[in-house]
């Protein structure tokens, strides 16, 4: 057990005066490589990560049809009765929720897994104490880890039946339509499906999944994870922005989505489009072929040979898709003068972490280089830290 299930467990017990019936988890996550590619119905490669968002659940002794939840990082909870739901969801494309927005993850799964199940769940009043050990902002993930383990409460207390790949589909359908962010399914995918030491080669469009192994530890490397601390939301503009010129890249190439443009299209696109939309469509378009090619060159080389892949996306991600910071850009750039293999930021962009592969004796020297960048560039201090590609959700008692 970690302090977030001492964390989850304490707040259940102060709100409600009893002990949960349960606790559940499920991971944060990194994207080795593919980003901003799964709602253009394109190729990912994220793993699960260690840090885990914790679920403390219990059915309530008054049960009247209401669910309450509660976080450790919000002052006080929130409770509504279940026939309100549909009610409060769906959220306006471009509007706050009707309620507080960390709520609105959590509640937003209560809705969709509801819809989803119609009569079929034992549906009752629930409460519900969340903690995290997953870095809020980081691009990690944290909100996929709050509906992974929401929703793996959910499925088991009201008997809904569902496995990994329907419950990510309830996740990503509370992030858009609850919470009003406009993601593909890649963290949930990730955080659902995850493998100890394996990445998930994704087909955002199929939904179909290979598991591919990456043998980091035995290849003596590290992955150093660098939260710049600078945060992002995705339902704020940026990220809508960019889903925005990315459809409207597939329009102009009369394609269902940019997962139809292969490179050798890009010759043509640009003399159909602007610049900027050009450049947009051109990220997508590479990261894309990027994913495949790292796909390939970890099954035929190992991890070792995919640094070139990881720096040239990062360049996509700065220059063309322009979702970087510099606080991102010092990250990436120390890290491969002080002899990482590779490194990019990770994540929808506009703050967030970046990763670098790097040996495993370099760990140290590695951090130190970064910590000593910022420094001298007056950034706030990063967060570093290694992370391996572990498990998915789990009841944890």
């Amino acid at each position: 057990m970690t302090a977030a299930h001492d964390d989850a467990c304490a707040l259940f017990t102060r709100l409600t005066g009893r002990e949960p019936a349960g606790l559940w988890s499920a991971p944060g996550r990194v994207n080795l490589i593919g980003e901003h590619t799964d709602y253009n119905d394109g190729f990912v490669l994220p793993f699960a990560i260690p840090q885990r968002t914790v679920a403390a659940v219990g059915r309530r002794d008054d049960d009247r049809g209401r669910i309450l939840v509660g976080s450790t990082f919000a002052e006080e909870p929130v409770e509504v009765g279940l026939d309100e739901l549909d009610r409060l969801f769906p959220t306006a494309p471009g509007a706050h929720p009707a309620i507080p927005e960390w709520a609105a993850y959590p509640l937003g799964v209560a809705w969709a897994l509801r819809q989803a199940a119609a009569e079929s769940g034992a549906f009752g009043g629930l409460d519900i104490a969340i903690a995290s050990d997953v870095p809020v902002g980081a691009g990690l993930s944290s909100s996929a880890a709050i509906e992974g383990a929401t929703a793996s409460a959910l499925n088991e207390l009201w008997e809904t039946g569902f496995d990994g790949t329907d419950l990510a589909r309830i996740g990503r359908r509370a992030e858009n339509e609850a919470v009003g962010a406009p993601t593909g399914i890649m963290d949930q995918m990730a955080s659902m499906l995850g493998r100890p030491d394996t990445a998930i080669f994704l087909d955002c469009r199929s939904l179909e999944t290979e598991l591919v192994p990456l043998a980091v530890a035995e290849a003596g490397l590290a992955i150093l994870v660098i939260d710049t601390r600078v945060t992002h939301a995705h339902s704020t503009g940026g990220y809508r922005e960019r889903r925005a010129s990315c459809e409207l890249g597939a329009s102009i190439l009369e394609v269902p989505a940019l997962r139809d443009v292969s490179v050798d299209d890009l010759t043509r696109a640009q003399e159909l489009m602007d610049e900027v939309t050009f450049r947009r469509v051109r990220h997508i378009v590479t990261e894309n072929q990027r994913v495949l090619d790292t796909v390939r060159v970890l099954r035929e080389q190992g991890v070792r040979a995919i640094g070139d892949l990881l720096i040239a996306s990062h360049a996509s991600m700065r220059d063309d898709f322009e979702i970087s910071t510099p606080e991102l850009d010092t990250a990436v750039d120390t890290a491969l003068a002080a002899g990482a293999l590779g490194a990019r930021m990770t994540g929808g962009g506009f703050g967030g972490a970046a990763i670098a592969l790097v040996e495993q004796d370099a760990v140290a020297s590695v951090s130190d280089a970064v910590n000593a960048a910022f420094a001298a560039s007056r950034f706030a201090a990063p967060l570093l830290f290694t992370v391996t590609p572990s498990a998915g959700p789990r009841r944890d008692a």
